[in-house]
């Protein structure tokens, strides 16, 4: 077992090391530095972190995609088009991330305003409907990338569950992040829920993220998706450079458009003290804005994702219903620490792996191993 769990750990590590690298690779010659957007005038901005890793060429579908076709429909009643809103997103995309912090907040008195490395990143990735119920929309999202080698040959594809985000219409309740590891479940008001969904999104290992509740609103042009203020753990490619706040709190928005979607945030880095709230003195370090495109693509290999998904499905639900267990129990709860700066997701992607590789049907030994590793995070006593 440890070694699977070794293997396990070496798969994820090399598959986000597109988030988690800080590096200064070389750039080829008449390759230019790319910035959603920065300092133009001020030469000694600093450079971008992320991946340095090149997947090999991707065909960009630029046709509007029959979602897009089906959403634009008349006569549709609002629920229904905010339904076709959603599942608009699943498919096969290349995905970029930018990422900026477009000030810094310094310490009182100190006007030292040292600012952050801008954050860029890409994958290759196909997003599942993995459940449609009518007022509840489930899309799990699978990463299948390759990597052009340094002798310029192709790797074989890398496989990983990535996250998973839940809609649901008119919710009576949401769990929250409170921040220092806590998530809380709160219930919600008639007023506050009348006509809107709630997104939650979940970590790799289907241990929760954020949640917040928004309204659809669409135009001729684009249908788009705004949450209410939302409170995140901070996310690998914050953690893994910095320890000088504690959360994100901000919007996140949606937007539906003919070849694919765009995810934007706008976050405060926030400070917390002890008891969770907010420092009095320095409540934030920062703002950030960030942008995640969506293209669909056509003609590349999603087939290593496709069996992946479908022979770990089963695994992947017994865990999501394990969380749930948890929150309908208890309400509320504190990990022992981040699971994934922990690497205490570990064991689920071991036995996820094995049950993939060898096709193995679901079992009392995936109980025990789910339970073992909800009780090593803190969920369970």
């Amino acid at each position: 077992m440890k070694k699977s769990v070794m293997v396990a750990g070496a798969v994820l590590a090399f598959c986000f090391a597109w988030v988690a690298r800080a590096d200064d690779a070389p750039k080829p010659a008449g390759d230019p530095p790319r910035y959603t957007f920065s300092w133009p005038l001020d030469t000694t901005a600093p450079k971008p972190r992320g991946g340095t890793t090149k997947g090999p060429p991707v065909t960009l579908d630029r046709s509007p995609s029959p979602a897009w076709r089906a959403l634009r429909a008349e006569g549709l009643s609002d629920f229904e088009r905010d339904r076709r809103a959603i599942l608009a997103m699943a498919g096969t995309y290349r995905v970029t991330f930018d990422f900026l912090e477009i000030t810094p907040f310094a310490d009182s008195g100190e006007g030292s305003n040292e600012r952050a490395r801008p954050y860029q990143s890409w994958a290759t990735e196909k997003i599942y409907v993995d459940s449609d119920q009518g007022e509840f929309i489930s899309l799990v999202h699978i990463l299948e990338m390759r990597v052009v080698q340094q002798d310029g040959t192709v790797s074989e594809p890398m496989v990983t569950k990535h996250w998973r985000q839940d809609w649901r219409y008119q919710p009576r309740d949401i769990v929250e992040y409170r921040g220092h590891d806590r998530w809380q479940r709160r219930e919600l008001a008639p007023d506050e829920v009348r006509g809107a969904w709630s997104q939650t999104v979940y970590q790799v290992d289907e241990s929760p993220r954020y949640a917040s509740v928004g309204r659809w609103e669409h135009t001729g042009s684009f249908s788009t998706w705004l949450s209410g203020e939302t409170w995140r753990p901070l996310p690998r490619r914050e953690w893994s450079v910095r320890d000088d706040y504690h959360a994100l709190i901000g919007t996140n928005r949606h937007t539906i458009e003919p070849t694919g979607w765009l995810q934007e945030e706008n976050n405060l880095k926030a400070v917390l003290n002890e008891d969770r709230r907010l420092a009095a003195q320095r409540p934030y370090v920062g703002r950030e804005y960030g942008v995640a495109r969506y293209e669909r693509i056509r003609g590349t290999s999603f087939d290593a994702a496709d069996r992946y998904y479908e022979r770990t499905r089963q695994f992947w639900d017994q865990v999501r219903s394990s969380w749930s267990d948890v929150f309908a129990e208890r309400g509320q709860v504190t990990l022992r620490g981040p699971v994934d700066k922990l690497g205490l997701f570990g064991p689920l992607f071991a036995r996820a792996n094995e049950i993939e590789a060898r096709e193995l049907a679901p079992s009392a030994k995936d109980d025990e191993i789910i339970r073992a590793t909800l009780r090593d995070m803190g969920a369970l006593p």
